[in-house]
């Protein structure tokens, strides 16, 4: 089953059981595929569709931060509760002592040490960890790791 035949399914059964943010979430993602899809010309592929429920993920994060600055609690709760629901369509995200081991060898095997070289290692370290963990995250860890 694919992850956009997952969506359907996974819709269809949220509208019988009247489940709203569960079934706002998957018609918003599922725009967002067809919307692709006609600018792309051609179908979405599972990573593909992975790609943009991250970018949906991190569009929410966004409005709950700013929600949470103008006091929008019942705001905060929706938003909150609509990536949850989109986090269960994307792979495990490694935690943070993960990443560093990842960063780390990256580091090693290419034989970086400052962070004059944190283009290079950054580049690697997101071709390995896409989709398994949040670009900022990565980020942060790398000029911990190479500003050491």
């Amino acid at each position: 089953m694919t992850l956009q035949e997952r969506l359907t399914a996974d819709l269809y059964a949220a509208m019988r059981k009247g489940d709203t943010h569960r079934k706002e979430a998957i018609r918003m993602i599922k725009a967002a595929i067809q919307n692709a899809e006609i600018e792309w010309q051609r179908p979405a592929s599972d990573e593909e569709v992975q790609g943009l429920i991250a970018r949906e993920i991190k569009r929410r994060v966004e409005a709950i931060e700013l929600f949470r600055k103008g006091h929008r609690d019942d705001l905060v709760n929706a938003e909150e509760i609509e990536v949850g629901i989109l986090r269960e369509y994307l792979p495990q995200q490694l935690g943070r002592e993960q990443i560093i081991e990842v960063v780390r060898r990256i580091a090693n095997d290419m034989g970086v040490s400052g962070p004059a070289q944190m283009g290079p290692v950054m580049r690697q370290a997101m071709a390995e960890l896409k989709g398994k963990a949040d670009g900022r995250l990565v980020n942060e860890i790398v000029r911990e790791i190479l500003g050491q």
